[in-house]
């Protein structure tokens, strides 16, 4: 927040502060006006005293004594006067200073809080957001295509013709488990993990499609338990496997994952 009128009103009280006002000035003039005429009173005495006698002379330099006297209490008179002006203007000074800090202050302090409002309100829409993405759940979705191993080179045998699997066919065992990760918040709480699975060429509904935890069904299975990574930025992953091992078609799997905060 900017505060352009505290901006602004500092030249203006400087100049207002360096002006002379219509007292002092006019003190000042007053002043010049009379010294003016008693330098010229004191010439013309001095003139005088030059063409008269000795009584002339004892009264020019009392008059000289009295005009000293009142250049004297003039002088006097006149720095007290700027002295009790400037303490004037030096307490003007300090108190608009005084005023225009408070109101510097002031401005700083409502845009301290006007800050921390912000924050407060963009974390609560945050966490907003983010409870509602927890309840709705964050999914994650992959195809896996189907199993494929490499042809032996020996000769099979007629036992292994029997008991084995046919050529080119996976096990369980031989496929490869593929894991499917959600990223939640940190300090979320998970309330459900949900495991989909279909044929990749399916319509099925993800709702019809819905697996347990370590079910079999159509040459797939989930494991049997979700695993969860370290807390890193303020997020965290929770990992389920997913084994496929049919030679056929391939599967979309799909992870659900819902938490609380």
């Amino acid at each position: 927040m900017r505060p352009p009128r505290l901006v602004l009103a500092w030249p203006r009280s400087i100049r207002r502060l360096l002006t002379p006002s219509d007292s002092v000035l006019a003190a000042i003039i007053a002043g010049t006006a009379t010294l003016s005429a008693s330098f010229l009173q004191l010439r013309s005495a001095a003139m005088r005293e030059a063409r008269s006698g000795s009584p002339a002379r004892r009264k020019s330099q009392l008059q000289r004594i009295i005009f000293f006297v009142i250049i004297g209490g003039s002088a006097v008179s006149g720095f007290a006067v700027s002295q009790w002006l400037t303490a004037g203007e030096r307490a003007a000074q300090g108190t608009l200073e005084k005023e225009l800090e408070a109101r510097i202050a002031e401005v700083s302090h409502t845009a301290g809080e006007l800050e921390a409002t912000r924050a407060a309100e963009r974390t609560e829409i945050e966490n907003g957001v983010l409870r509602r993405i927890g309840t709705d759940g964050v999914a994650v979705a992959a195809t896996v295509p189907p199993c494929r191993t490499m042809p032996s080179t020996a000769a099979p045998t007629a036992a292994a013709d029997a008991s084995g699997p046919p050529a080119g066919s996976c096990s369980e065992a031989q496929a490869t488990p593929v894991t499917l990760c959600a990223t939640i918040p940190a300090n979320a709480t998970i309330t459900e993990v949900a495991l989909f699975s279909r044929p990749a060429d399916a319509d099925t509904p993800w709702s019809a499609s819905r697996f347990l935890p370590g079910q079999e069904s159509g040459e797939a299975r989930f494991a049997e338990k979700y695993s969860e990574t370290a807390a890193e930025a303020g997020t965290r992953q929770v990992c389920q496997a997913f084994t496929h091992w049919s030679p056929e078609h391939a599967r979309a799997v799909r992870v659900l994952v819902r938490y609380s905060l």
